[in-house]
């Protein structure tokens, strides 16, 4: 969770209510928690019953909008209006158009009533008319789409926020298997939680049990099985790969190797420390360090690097800089390299 809006749930648990909040952005997932807060928190149970109204864009006139929070509560101190799907909203004609509609009220919008505006999709323009009223009379707070890389940051803090740690290989590997979509992953991982209770971290193992990641052939065994001398594993994963592309896309394998390699390149340095200062070091799990340190013994300093200048020049050539090959070429040429 961001700071903002740390400060905006901070804001609404003290009852210190904006008339008019603006929410929007591309990704969905605070989104839906701002408006489920509004929908079921800032009133009790007995209070929605007369002076909770949700309306949705694409059903209701711009002047439906501005009578229901132009209404005062009934038996409550506050009344909520929850437009969702904002964007879809039509005014009349002219400049009155869209949110543009709803700009009288805005100017002007009454103390009693707390008016939430959902714009999921896309950001409103910030110099438009509407957006810059917005800003003076209430909260506009934007949801932006997190980038694929951060995916694997954003899964650890969000563990660290629900008491439950998620190591950097763990969350690489939720990262790689569910994607990007926020809701999902949390889905998932309260899933384990309901599970395993008592369990305070999440294991690799308990992953592969209750989230359903292939022990076998998933991307982050794949290095290990490089360069843990295993060759049979090896080709049989790599075989796998080949066959199933989309397990494994290119940028993730690299992404994958990179990884691995970077902890081999620090494990060159870390000889005479204990298993538990070395996973200190590393941002691993103590029980996974052995396998990194053992590996380390087989893998100098060079060779880890000529592996890094490899990973460099495949990922430029993944993405089609000065490449025609396919990515099974790719994955192929690669892995051959780095075993010479």
């Amino acid at each position: 969770m961001t700071a903002e809006l740390k400060k905006l749930f901070q804001s609404l648990q003290l009852r210190q209510f904006a008339p008019v909040y603006l929410i929007d952005g591309e990704e969905p997932y605070y989104l839906d928690q701002i408006t489920d807060y509004f929908e079921n928190q800032v009133l009790s149970p007995a209070e929605r019953d007369f002076n909770l109204t949700v309306l949705y864009g694409k059903d209701a006139e711009w002047a439906e909008v501005l009578n229901a929070c132009r209404r005062f509560p009934m038996f409550a101190e506050k009344q909520v209006v929850i437009l969702k799907d904002a964007a879809s909203l039509k005014g009349d004609s002219g400049e009155n158009k869209g949110l543009n509609s709803l700009l009288s009220y805005i100017e002007k919008p009454s103390l009693s009533t707390v008016f939430l505006i959902e714009h999921a999709g896309k950001k409103v323009d910030g110099k438009t008319r509407f957006s810059k009223r917005v800003k003076e009379k209430g909260v506009c707070f934007t949801s932006d789409k997190i980038k694929d890389d951060n995916i694997p940051q954003w899964i650890q803090a969000h563990g660290k926020d629900i008491g439950f740690h998620i190591g950097q290989r763990e969350s690489e590997m939720l990262a790689s298997y569910l994607g990007n979509d926020l809701q999902r992953i949390v889905n998932e991982i309260e899933k384990v939680r309901i599970n395993v209770p008592r369990e305070k971290e999440l294991t690799q193992q308990i992953i592969h049990k209750y989230i359903g990641i292939s022990k076998e052939y998933n991307v982050f065994e794949f290095p290990e099985a490089l360069t843990g001398g295993d060759r049979d594993k090896l080709y049989r994963m790599l075989t796998y790969f080949l066959a199933n592309p989309k397990a494994a896309p290119m940028p993730l394998l690299i992404g994958s190797f990179y990884n691995h390699f970077n902890r081999l390149y620090q494990a060159n340095f870390l000889r005479g420390k204990t298993d538990k200062e070395a996973a200190a070091a590393l941002g691993i799990s103590p029980w996974l360090v052995k396998n990194i340190l053992t590996s380390a013994q087989h893998w100098p300093l060079h060779r880890v690097e000529r592996c890094m200048l490899l990973l460099g020049k495949y990922s430029t050539m993944a993405v089609g800089i000065k490449n025609t090959s396919s990515d099974r070429e790719l994955l192929k040429e690669m892995v051959g390299q780095m075993m010479e």
